[in-house]
């Protein structure tokens, strides 16, 4: 029991750290473009899934900014993302939020062939 007298058991940990798809491993160059910002900002994925990427940067965004972003694996995938997560000189995990579906498509088979591959 923890101290609020609840009983929680270890899957319960594992179920709220599950996320929605599985993660790749890869580096793979964006462009962010916060809207009423005309200067993109370059960095790297240091992970990407179908709903989302994990971003390096040194100075991250705050969580809620929004961003339209293009992402290149095979080709360019184009999305709207979403600021979820914040880690300090580390970078940002973003969610998808808006993405043509000829766009997920693109992004659900390159991260098929990577799982399949590695």
């Amino acid at each position: 029991m923890n101290d609020n007298g609840q009983n929680r058991s270890s899957s319960d940990v594992q179920r709220s750290e599950h996320r929605s798809a599985p993660r790749i491993k890869v580096s793979a160059p964006v462009e962010l473009r916060v809207p009423g910002n005309d200067v993109p900002m370059r960095c790297a994925t240091s992970d990407l899934s179908e709903s989302g990427c994990y971003i390096e940067s040194i100075f991250p965004f705050p969580i809620g900014t929004v961003f339209e972003m293009s992402v290149q694996i095979d080709g360019t995938v184009l999305a709207l993302g979403t600021v979820v997560t914040r880690d300090p000189q580390v970078g940002n995990g973003i969610r998808f939020t808006k993405m043509l579906p000829e766009d997920q498509e693109q992004l659900r088979a390159y991260v098929e062939a990577a799982q399949q591959a590695g």
